[in-house]
């Protein structure tokens, strides 16, 4: 018997995380996040993020893929989402690729922004 990956609505999974994730609601309807099924790693080019689709992964060996490319990759940070652990999680495995200087800038105002609300 052959595994069916769930189709996903990807919209309605970012509207869910716009809490956590306030950026990417705007970036996905703005076709500023690619979602593949490759495993081969492209470049991100005008994409803000890039998700990559697994199927039939264990969290430990996302992790573990995840890992890998974060320590390789100094253009792009790496992560990774499970559906085993819920809550925000995407509802298939993925791994996501973002530019890490960006990434690093959003941090750090937001760390400023959090000083100056306290």
């Amino acid at each position: 018997m052959v595994a069916v990956s769930p189709v996903v609505d990807w919209t309605t999974y970012f509207n869910f995380i716009q809490t956590e994730c306030p950026w990417s609601r705007a970036a996905f309807s703005k076709g500023k996040i690619d979602i593949v099924k490759s495993r081969l790693v492209l470049p991100l080019g005008n994409y803000e993020a890039r998700v990559y689709v697994y199927k039939d992964i264990t969290p430990r060996r996302l992790k573990k893929i995840c890992k890998q490319r974060d320590a390789t990759d100094l253009d792009c940070e790496w992560l990774w989402s499970h559906p085993r652990y819920k809550n925000y999680s995407t509802p298939v495995p993925v791994l996501i690729q973002q530019d890490r200087q960006k990434l690093n800038k959003i941090r750090q105002n937001l760390k400023v922004s959090d000083r100056f609300n306290k």
